[in-house]
């Protein structure tokens, strides 16, 4: 405290005075609800960030328990030398797996109910090297999946649709039909349902198939797989991995990777996170504005002290340095309470929602409407560091015009009455 220069003296003498009585009391309970509002603000978007970055991961892990994380194919739809490309992409080190694949639409029908499906044609003892849809087997057996048996997965939501079980059949329509002498009729195939998947995503629970990828080549009349498929060590660059592979692979390949396929889902819900982040700062900012008050008040309230400070010889920018200094102060400790509180909510929500429940006798989420159960909270160091930072600047910038008036109080008029 002894080197500290009288801007920084004066400035935690401000912050921490005046809690008696009186006006002076009544400023500092304004500072208090300042500090207050700027914490609970801070808190509230560590929180509202974090649950939905939970729900972005929970979501996206349940999309790629199903896709691959890169695709590799032709664009004429078949990949007959599919065994040299695996060799060439597993020369790239960031390449864990790969499994061919064969994948196509078609109608499934079941006594009067009918469904458009994508079947995707598999080897069950290579696919899971790229994705996790054979411990995703609610029912049945993956290795039933057994070349010219016919045998198909279907998801949990379309087999509830279909009101079929293991064992049972179910018939495929082909989208290309076959000509006779009458004309052009469906070409149809019946399958035997040998197992029900559930990847706890509705749009593949409901609308996917798997089969043997013989079997596929067979019922689309394809000669050769589709493409590959692949796994790599960080799915977050699968972006960089595909640009990597789209310079080294030979031949006229097409490239994707998760992020493309599900490219409009992605980007709604990074402009949602987008519109939350700029809606829970008004929080912040109107906080902001409450310090702008306490701060103005102060000013009127300290006009004697000012006075006195320059005519000792302070300059105006010594007493506007005081003023930020305590609107700083309790920015910062309204920032860090409010990190505090917000990591200590997000950290623990597992435990705080299930309370909460219990005691109101409700459930928050619903597992028939939202698919999961319990909240999820992913908290992310670059998000608080952010969030942080803009309460940080939003307090510091209230400080300005109170402390800018404070440096032009004049010393006469200021203690004319005093």
């Amino acid at each position: 405290m002894k080197n500290l220069s009288f801007e920084w003296l004066v400035g935690l003498r401000y912050t921490r005075a005046g809690r008696r009585s009186g006006r002076n009391g009544f400023i500092s309970f304004i500072s208090l609800i300042s500090m207050a509002g700027i914490g609970l603000g801070v808190a509230a978007m560590i929180v509202v960030i974090s649950v939905m970055n939970g729900f972005q991961k929970e979501v996206r892990d349940r999309m790629l328990s199903v896709l691959a994380h890169v695709e590799v194919f032709d664009a004429s739809g078949a990949l007959p030398d599919w065994r040299s490309t695996a060799l060439e992409v597993q020369k790239n080190p960031a390449v864990t797996g790969t499994a061919p694949y064969v994948d196509g639409q078609a109608m499934i029908i079941r006594e009067d109910v009918m469904r458009g499906v994508i079947l995707r044609g598999i080897l069950p003892e290579e696919e899971p090297k790229v994705s996790d849809v054979a411990s995703k087997i609610k029912y049945g057996k993956w290795a039933d999946l057994k070349p010219g048996e016919f045998n198909i997965v279907l998801g949990s939501a379309l087999a509830s649709s279909l009101r079929v079980r293991i064992g049972e059949k179910i018939t495929l329509a082909a989208p290309e039909g076959q000509m006779t002498p009458a004309g052009v009729v469906p070409r149809l195939k019946a399958f035997n349902v040998v197992g029900i998947f559930e990847a706890g995503h509705y749009e593949y629970d409901s609308g996917m198939a798997f089969m043997h990828i013989e079997d596929a080549q067979k019922f689309f009349r394809l000669s050769s797989p589709s493409g590959l498929r692949l796994r790599i060590k960080e799915m977050l660059k699968a972006p960089q991995v595909a640009l990597e592979l789209s310079r080294t692979l030979s031949g006229d390949l097409l490239i994707r990777d998760w992020s493309q396929q599900n490219k409009v889902y992605f980007a709604a819900v990074k402009a949602e996170k987008t519109m939350m982040f700029i809606i829970l700062t008004l929080i912040i900012a109107v906080a902001a504005f409450n310090l702008v008050s306490t701060l103005v008040m102060t000013v009127t309230d300290k006009q004697a002290d000012i006075a006195i400070l320059r005519t000792l010889g302070a300059a105006p920018s010594s007493i506007m340095k005081i003023f930020v200094i305590q609107g700083t102060i309790v920015g910062c400790l309204g920032t860090l309470s409010g990190v505090g509180l917000g990591l200590l909510i997000s950290l623990n929500i597992d435990v705080i929602v299930p309370f909460i429940e219990s005691i109101l006798g409700i459930q928050l989420l619903s597992k028939e409407v939202y698919v999961i159960s319990k909240l999820p909270s992913d908290v992310q160091l670059s998000d608080v560091l952010t969030i942080g930072s803009v309460a940080l600047i939003l307090a510091m910038l209230a400080t300005i015009y109170p402390s800018w008036r404070a440096s032009r109080v004049k010393p006469a008029e200021a203690l004319r009455y005093e």
